[in-house]
Parts: structure tokens; sequence; C-alpha cells
């Protein structure tokens, strides 16, 4: 399930209950966090061309009972151990020989053919409405499900960065535009809630006239 229908894409989901917040939370519970934590970096440092985008597309296609059933920094050291296999940086049998036992791999990128809708700059302005496109792309995307369809106003525009959905599976760089878009809480998810808001940022692709 590698594309944001997929099992990491919980928001605006019920069922999986409320967020747990820890008192006091340390940044790490144990050792091997740390490690966890600083192994993508080195893994993505003999990666051609790496990309944030690409590291988290690793988490996507982790298998959903695994991704549900492990910690976040569990999915940091599935993605790296992944990418370092897929690179040729450790071959699955050196790996699972220092692991000690069998080491549970994220499963196959998605190849799809991924590309931009917006010719690269920024569109809107603040204030335009605007609609996110009901896409549903194969791979790698940062466009929300809860999102899609829905309309919202751009409350701020934050420059142009790179577009996941194309560094996740290619060596290409795409700028585009990247905007704070306001929506209604009930626009997302109904129930009236007036005078409650969520923002989230999109890229220019994800976006249409309202």
């Amino acid at each position: 399930m590698p594309d944001v229908d997929g099992i990491h894409d919980l928001g605006g989901r019920q069922g999986f209950g409320a967020v747990v917040e820890e008192r006091d939370e340390p940044v790490f519970h144990a050792q091997w966090e740390r490690a966890a934590r600083a192994m993508p970096f080195a893994v993505l440092a003999g990666v051609p061309n790496p990309s944030t985008s690409m590291f988290r597309h690793a988490i996507e296609r982790m298998d959903p009972t695994h991704y549900l059933s492990s910690s976040y920094y569990e999915h940091w050291l599935t993605a790296a151990a992944t990418l370092a296999v897929e690179a040729g940086i450790v071959t699955r049998e050196e790996l699972e020989q220092r692991a000690g036992g069998p080491f549970p791999l994220s499963g196959a990128p998605d190849d799809g053919e991924v590309t931009a809708v917006s010719s690269g700059g920024a569109r809107f302005g603040v204030g335009d409405l605007v609609r996110v496109r009901n896409m549903h792309p194969p791979g790698h995307t940062r466009c929300p499900g809860y999102v899609r369809g829905k309309q919202g106003v751009v409350a701020r525009l934050d420059g142009s960065w790179t577009l996941p959905d194309v560094e996740a599976h290619s060596p290409a760089r795409v700028g585009e535009g990247v905007y704070s878009v306001r929506f209604t809480a009930h626009e997302l998810w109904g129930g009236g809630q007036p005078g409650v808001f969520v923002h989230v940022d999109l890229w220019d692709s994800y976006l249409e006239p309202a």
C-alpha cells in the first residue's frame, strides 16, 4: 500500500482512538531508538540522489500489520534497512545475519508514472478559493486523503519546494509553489463545528480553482 490511501494515512479516520499524550515524554525511550534515528541519514548518504520523500515512501511500503503493530522508530529502522538493501549497501542475507534472524523489509516501490500538473510556479494567491484534486496516485504523495475533493482558502504562500510525488520515484526535482490552505472542520468532516479550522500544507499540483 504505497500511496496516501495506505495504512499510514490515518488522518480523519475513526476507530483508531485518541492520540495518547505522554506526560514529560523523553526524546528516546530506549538506546536503540537513538541509533534508529541516525541510521537513515547514514543510509541515504550511500543512495544515489536521495530525498526525504524516498525515505517516507519506504515507510509507506511497510506491510500494514507490521506498520500498525510497530513503534515510530521501528518505522524508521525498517525504512532505513529497506533502502540499504535496495541500494546494494548490504544484502538481505548480510542484514539478517547481523540481526540474528529474519528482518522484515518494506514491499517493492511503485514504479508508476508520476508527473507534475503545475508548470512550476504558484498559480494561486492568498485569499483564493481552491479545491483539492480528487486524485489517487499510485505512489508517494503528500496530499492527505481526507482533504481530497474539499474546498479551502489559501492562507499563506510558503515559497517553492520540490514536488514529493516526483522526487520519491525519480532523480528529477520539480519546484512548485506550496501553500497553507485553510479548511473549515465542517467542510472536512461535517457535523458543524463553527469557527474550527484546519491548515494543511499543499503543493500546487494538488490544487485546482474552486
